[in-house]
């Protein structure tokens, strides 16, 4: 019979020991299938999409100021739509054909030394006849009129080039306070750089053409002195006295 009591007291102890077990284990696998909300690790989550965000507004910033400096670089290498090189060009080609044309007594080197040397001698040349005499001395005075002609004609082409040297100043200038880039502004300069030659260059070239006629001129005077102190020599030195002799002065 107290064999019977244990057993019967072990049954009731495993039941017990059984039931504490199963009280034990049930809380935990309830809490296993239950979703759980951390405040602290839901604020992490949203300030780490906030810095994405954030550095993805920063890439789009960059992204459009390289677009922007893309831009500004195509407008610097824009070429100006205005160019005054053809019309100084022709200006100048213009301002030389007057010079080329000038008359009688040319832009030339061995022709000056020629006819240097026969209508403006430097030594006596009491051999020449009344008659060549005077006619190489219509031919120094026809030398100093074309050359003062050709000064009055390249001196008035320079005239006439200024209102058309004005109108591209103006132009240049404009298109220089208005360039959309560095390379306008620059070819502009340039071409007033141009212009300004080209207006050195006429100013040389009217120079020229006016100290030419001065230089014939003077050279005239020259030979004609030198002529008549010649002329007299002869008068005052010859043997046989003065030879009246038939002169056609007026033809």
């Amino acid at each position: 019979m107290k064999d019977n009591l244990r057993l019967s007291s072990l049954n009731r102890a495993v039941a017990l020991n059984l039931t504490v077990v199963a009280v034990v284990l049930t809380p935990t696998r309830l809490h296993a299938q239950m979703v759980v909300y951390d405040p602290s690790n839901y604020a992490q989550n949203v300030l780490t999409a906030a810095r994405s965000l954030q550095q993805l507004n920063t890439q789009l910033t960059m992204l459009a100021n390289q677009v922007k400096m893309l831009e500004n670089q195509a407008l610097h290498l824009l070429k100006l739509p205005y160019s005054s090189l053809q019309s100084i060009e022709l200006s100048l080609r213009q301002t030389q054909t007057l010079l080329n044309e000038a008359q009688r007594l040319a832009y030339n080197i061995s022709q000056i030394d020629q006819t240097f040397q026969r209508l403006y001698p430097q030594s006596p040349t009491g051999s020449l006849s009344q008659q060549q005499l005077l006619s190489d001395a219509q031919a120094r005075r026809q030398n100093s009129l074309a050359g003062y002609q050709d000064a009055l004609h390249v001196q008035v082409g320079v005239v006439q080039g200024l209102s058309v040297t004005q109108s591209q100043t103006n132009a240049l200038v404009s298109s220089s306070q208005s360039a959309a880039g560095i390379l306008q502004a620059a070819q502009a300069g340039n071409q007033l750089v141009a212009l300004l030659t080209k207006q050195v260059a006429e100013l040389t070239a009217a120079t020229v053409a006016h100290a030419r006629s001065q230089n014939l001129e003077g050279a005239r005077q020259v030979a004609d002195e030198q002529a008549g102190r010649n002329q007299l020599n002869l008068f005052l030195t010859t043997q046989q006295g003065y030879q009246p002799k038939p002169v056609q002065i007026f033809h």
